[in-house]
């Protein structure tokens, strides 16, 4: 889509989409971190046959934000936090302990004794920039990027992440504060492993977009080492765009890289304020924040059964000691802010969510992209026992124990297994079919195999033990995607041979589960071939094993169940109805949404749906929370596959969960824009502004969709709310530049433009229109530069390019 055309009658670039893969409107995708309104409309949940049409908006309806009418985050405060320090005036063997464990050295600011990279001065050389990591006298740690014919630019790490210690690939980040109050990811990485610099090169989450879009002219291979070949641009991280802490509006490690943190824009100010209490994983993340609980000890004589105003992980029970580990440990869905552990965790987090639209997960709970540790829920240890993480991990000095909490030597201790599997330490010879003391008669050589992440590539070593605690199954692991632990030793053996090994020794194996064989066997026919019985052998409502029945249904609703079919098998339809009273909140809540997308127009479904909602108790927030967020992963998987009507209609029926909304609200205006109904789109914007007015994205849109009905002034005027909502709005920074080149008020052009690029420096279309804007004036040497920035992020610009060639050619 262009807007209007610039001097010489070259088209400038709208925040509204065009060539350029960081110009797109907001809204539409589901970013990876999304934490949805609190305020879902639970008290006027209904399954209504039709909607009404949404409300015209009046811009004067929108007061500027006052400190009186800021939000105010609910929770606790940085005060209510008192550090692990204090912690220790009574927990000295604790803290002691953990102050050697790799918790409490996962990073921290700068310094010698934190950072392992070499800031020696030895550039890292990429084939169009060269990064000098160095120290100042003062002990001040940065990166100086230099660029041929560009200034140089400067980054102070303010923090570091990890400290290479993972055995399976150790590597450290950096951090930098920036002027909009966020603390963002630098794209210079380091492998101990590897003693190398890297970088990733796959899609950065966030911002608008999902990460299609925006890295698009990336390699997308994984995490690969800085060479001379690579182009600054192709990593993912570049500009920096990775945020520290949980915001909607950006990619972001949620909170796990340290302690209380807290990001959020703060809509009276105009920009974002971070808070970091650690860079370490203290004590109060695993057992919320301290202050009661150190006063009310201080003040009173307690004994072992008062109530100690602190979470008690050891009190919790197997999920709930699980669950603590998970908020970090474990590929999630972000339901609500503020968890505390101790909380209910299925409030804030959905584990299971991220399956939709997606297949993180090979049908017997391995990784397939890139994942945790939350697949210990797949393995035998945990369904048919009580196994959690500290019955072999010691939770303050993560040192390895058996399940009597006795310290174990190492990670290859059998010692770990053998207490719940005692024939198999008499004689392991005979078990493992290997010497009894060489590696491979080690429980953990052939179940717990270390892994290399998928997603990440094969160049920089990132391999994590499989805690699924497989059997290993040579061939058939091979032909899902996975080697088998015996393959990772016996390189020079087929996978054949050691099939047939395993047969001599073991004789045939346990099977697979039922839902996870005809999950193995759907993936080999592929969706298009289900039928009635395929589709039953997923739907499996006796099945316990939640994490393979949402994968069932996910694999379902990619080709068996189409969005408002006309009939379902009724076998089929009564399956997904009995799931919907699984005991997992995830498993629940996927079979309503599969019910809603494929058949959710039927005059009986609904009727279930809707009694369905008034029988869920003290579930029902939570179940409507994952109801809504599966909804708009499906919705967003439609529009990723170019198909914005069918999106449409699967995002709707969000409305009919929580109609106020202001993420389905924002979802369904530039679901309405891809299909070219500019004026709905505009009324869906202003109903979720209406929500929650602190959307700048939210503004952005709404101001080009004034633009595209011909109305430049409203245009302007939502553009200038976005701004004062986050000052660092690029996008309206951009769009205001756009309607003063096309004014041909080229120096105020300019003046948005250099905002817009400091703000975020990777909008190849706000480097093309601001060549456009000093083409305006007559300074071909700054608009070249400015297409060198252009092409610098996406050198698939051919626009770009030629536009160059032209200005070179007259110069």
């Amino acid at each position: 889509m262009e807007s209007d055309r610039g001097p010489g009658g070259e088209p400038s670039r709208s925040g509204a989409g065009g060539a350029d893969p960081r110009d797109g409107r907001l809204g539409g995708a589901l970013p990876g971190a999304t934490v949805l309104a609190a305020s879902l409309a639970l008290g006027a949940v209904w399954l209504s046959t039709t909607g009404s049409p949404p409300p015209t908006v009046s811009m004067a309806a929108f007061a500027p934000p006052t400190a009186a009418t800021a939000v105010q985050q609910p929770g606790p405060t940085v005060d209510d936090f008192v550090g692990a320090a204090v912690c220790g005036e009574c927990h000295a063997d604790q803290l002691a302990a953990w102050q050697g464990s790799t918790h409490g050295r996962a990073g921290g600011p700068a310094g010698p004794e934190t950072v392992i990279a070499p800031f020696d001065g030895t550039p890292i050389e990429f084939a169009d920039a060269t990064v000098i990591p160095a120290v100042s006298e003062d002990g001040v740690y940065t990166f100086t990027v230099r660029r041929p014919g560009r200034a140089e630019v400067g980054y102070t790490v303010d923090g570091v992440i990890g400290r290479g210690h993972m055995v399976g690939g150790g590597t450290q980040g950096f951090v930098s504060r920036v002027p909009d109050g966020t603390v963002r990811f630098l794209p210079f990485d380091y492998s101990r492993h590897g003693d190398t610099w890297f970088c990733n090169t796959g899609r950065a989450a966030g911002w608008w977009t999902s990460g299609d879009e925006r890295a698009r002219p990336r390699t997308d291979e994984g995490w690969i080492p800085v060479t001379p070949d690579l182009r600054l641009a192709e990593c993912g991280d570049w500009p920096p765009v990775r945020v520290l802490g949980t915001d909607f509006r950006f990619g972001n490690c949620q909170d796990c890289h340290g302690s209380q943190i807290t990001v959020a824009l703060d809509p009276v100010a105009g920009r974002y304020e971070t808070h970091v209490g650690s860079l370490a994983i203290n004590c109060e993340s695993c057992h919320g924040p301290g202050r009661a609980h150190v006063e009310l000890t201080r003040t009173a004589d307690l004994g072992l059964a008062d109530d100690l105003a602190i979470a008690q992980p050891a009190l919790l029970g197997e999920d709930g000691s699980l669950e603590v580990c998970f908020q970090c440990h474990a590929l999630k869905r972000a339901l609500q802010a503020e968890y505390l552990p101790g909380d209910d965790f299925a409030a804030h987090y959905s584990l299971l969510l991220p399956q939709l639209g997606n297949r993180p997960y090979y049908p017997d709970g391995r990784v397939r992209t890139f994942a945790y540790q939350q697949n210990h829920r797949q393995s035998a240890c945990y369904l048919d026992g009580a196994m959690t993480c500290v019955d072999c991990h010691d939770p303050h000095g993560l040192g390895y124990r058996d399940v009597a909490a006795e310290p174990l030597p190492d990670r290859f201790d059998d010692g770990q297994c053998v207490d719940c599997h005692a024939s198999k330490a008499s004689e392991p010879a005979v078990h493992t079919g290997h010497p009894a003391e060489s590696d491979g008669s080690r429980c953990v050589a052939c179940h717990m195999p270390y892994l290399q992440q998928p997603e990440l590539g094969e160049r920089i070593r990132y391999a994590r033990s499989d805690h699924t605690i497989p059997l290993p199954r040579p061939g058939a692991d091979e032909s899902m995607g996975v080697p088998s632990a015996c393959a990772l030793c016996h390189q020079d053996r087929s996978a054949d041979e050691l099939a047939a090994w395993t047969r001599d020794q073991w004789g045939e194996l346990k099977p697979h589960e039922p839902v996870e064989a005809a999950l193995l066997e759907a993936e080999r026919s592929g969706a298009t071939a289900m039928g009635k019985r395929e589709a039953l052998a997923l739907l499996r409502p006796e099945d316990p094993n939640a994490m393979p029945l949402v994968a069932g249904v996910n694999h379902l609703l990619d080709g068996y169940l189409q969005p408002d079919m006309s009939e379902l098998d009724p076998e089929v339809e009564v399956a997904l109805q009995s799931l919907t009273d699984h005991p997992d909140l995830d498993v629940r809540s996927v079979a309503l949404v599969a019910l809603h997308v494929a058949r959710g127009d039927d005059p009986d479904v609904r009727e279930f749906l809707s009694d369905k909602v008034e029988t869920l108790g003290e579930s029902q927030e939570p179940v409507l929370r994952r109801w809504l967020t599966g909804l708009r992963f499906i919705g967003d998987g439609y529009r990723r596959r170019g198909d914005p009507v069918t999106a449409l209609q699967v995002v709707r029926k969000g409305l009919e969960i929580a109609p106020t909304d202001a993420g389905v609200l924002l979802d369904m205006g530039a679901l309405f824009d891809a299909v070219g109904d500019v004026a709905e789109a505009a009324a869906y914007y202003q109903r979720s502004l209406e929500a929650d007015w602190t959307q700048s994205v939210g503004w952005v849109n709404l101001g080009q969709a004034f633009e595209a009905a011909g109305d430049p002034l409203q245009a302007e005027r939502a553009y200038e709310q976005a701004l004062v909502v986050y000052s660092g709005e690029a996008l309206a920074h951009l769009n205001l530049g756009n309607l003063r080149l096309a004014a041909g008020e080229y120096s105020a052009a300019i003046e948005r433009y250099r905002y817009a690029l400091e703000s975020d420096a990777g909008l190849a279309g706000g480097w093309f229109n601001l060549a456009l804007a000093h083409l305006g004036l007559g300074e071909a040497g700054r608009a070249a530069a400015a297409l060198r920035s252009a092409l610098e992020i996406d050198p698939l610009d051919q626009e770009a390019r030629d536009l160059l060639a032209r200005i070179e050619g007259q110069r």
